[in-house]
């Protein structure tokens, strides 16, 4: 008999899982609260900005479906650094060619998967239909339509993919011995826009990832197909309220942006202060009934880039999983957490610590030093020194392995700058008592 899968949310990792389980011959449902996006135009469906990277390439390209996105992506190969003083250093993403990410936006990337799913044999979506009730013993969901009807459905499992504010993990979680942490970062954030020029060019440089980093107030932007970018503002909650002119607020700490940010003003009474959330969760499944995937299950800051790559990644791993397990969803959910989750955690620190580095070390001489000899190392000796950032965005080497790696790294050049230290100093004392002796003669 076909099993059954219910997968709760369209969003990135519920379309794409909804593939890999099609392809391994399960029936899929996939139910989704917002409505369909390929019926919206551009001003209705949510488009903001992604990054895509080596995990979620994988995941996309284990499935054919990155050279289909590839038109639709702008390359980013490195940042571009924007000072008070007008410099607009350029920070490579990597040591060769090849490392670099890719600027999507979301309605393109979720238009794609949503296609391909629905090409599937075995997979139907479904849009407008919001979760009301998950009975885990029985992986049975009610669900009620924008017209207020009510659906119910049930499988052999139902997969949380409904994001971080997910409703499966709370319904699954439910008087269960459960850890969850939930943090909200004490800054929210707004988008705001740099247009392509009047004649159809781009403002600034198009294919770099553009971050104006500042103690009180950060702007990052991605580059667009239009040759505009996208930037998102971050600040402290409380500034967004106190700020009564943003186009002075920002030129007296970001000067270009009056040139750059044509509607600033606009946009920034217009759109709204969007939240800043990170979870973490120690029950990922319940036996063989429900899992969940994504931002249901390790949302983190999106500072490293790596929220939408770890939970396309997630899919990966979900799928090699069911390889190994095939006729045992219970074991299959339970190895899949027991991977995934000591690395998702550690990316969730990762990414707390990257919000520094953007917001403060950027404008560091030192920092930007330290970056250059990284890079150095890692074309001096290819395989034998990779830079952290190389190992989370360019490669899938797990993400506590990462750290590991290059914490050793670390200690060995901090060791080697010890050891040099010491050299010279032993040197001058020594060329100083050669002189003190020659004076005396």
């Amino acid at each position: 008999m076909t099993r059954r899968i219910i997968v709760i949310g369209a969003g990135p990792a519920g379309t794409l899982l909804s593939c890999y389980l099609a392809r391994r011959g399960f029936q899929v449902d996939v139910y989704e609260r917002r409505p369909d996006p390929r019926l919206l135009d551009e001003d209705e469906s949510r488009s903001i900005n992604l990054g895509l990277s080596a995990r979620g390439i994988k995941a996309l390209d284990d499935l054919g479906l990155m050279e289909t996105l590839r038109p639709l992506v702008v390359p980013m190969r490195g940042r571009a650094i924007h000072l008070p003083g007008g410099a607009l250093p350029f920070q490579p993403y990597g040591a060769h060619e090849g490392e670099i990410l890719h600027s999507v936006l979301r309605r393109d990337l979720i238009t794609t998967l949503v296609d391909h799913a629905e090409a599937q044999p075995g997979v139907r979506f479904h849009f407008g239909h919001r979760l009301v009730e998950l009975d885990r013993e029985a992986a049975a969901v009610r669900l009620v339509t924008g017209e207020d009807e009510e659906v119910t459905a049930a499988g052999d499992a139902v997969i949380g993919a409904d994001g971080v504010f997910s409703r499966v993990r709370a319904h699954m979680q439910r008087g269960l011995r459960a850890d969850f942490h939930q943090e909200f970062l004490e800054w929210g954030y707004k988008e705001l826009t740099i247009p392509a020029a009047d004649d159809g060019s781009p403002r600034t440089r198009l294919e770099a990832l553009h971050v104006w980093p500042g103690e009180d107030a950060l702007i990052v932007a991605h580059p667009n197909r239009d040759n505009s970018l996208t930037g998102t503002l971050f600040l402290p909650f409380e500034r967004f309220d106190e700020i009564t002119d943003p186009e002075r607020f920002l030129a007296e700490r970001f000067p270009d942006t009056r040139e750059l940010m044509l509607y600033l003003a606009k946009e920034f009474a217009e759109h709204p202060v969007g939240h800043l959330v990170s979870v973490r969760t120690s029950v990922w499944h319940h036996r063989d009934r429900v899992a969940l995937i994504g931002d249901a299950c390790h949302a983190v800051y999106p500072f490293y880039g790596q929220g939408m790559n770890s939970a396309l990644e997630d899919c990966t791993v979900l799928d090699r999983c069911l390889g190994d397990h095939p006729d045992d969803l219970g074991a299959a959910f339970a190895a899949y957490q027991r991977l995934r989750k000591p690395h998702t955690d550690v990316l969730d620190e990762l990414s707390k610590q990257n919000f520094v580095e953007l917001r403060d070390r950027l404008r560091s001489p030192l920092h930007l030093a330290r970056k250059k000899v990284d890079l150095l190392l890692a074309r001096l000796l290819p395989g034998r020194w990779v830079p952290l950032y190389t190992m989370v965005s360019h490669t899938t080497i797990p993400y506590g392995e990462a750290l590991d790696r290059a914490e050793r790294q670390d200690a060995l050049l901090r060791g080697a700058v010890t050891a040099a230290g010491v050299a010279l100093a032993a040197t001058l004392a020594l060329a100083v008592r050669r002189g003190r002796g020659g004076r005396r003669c």
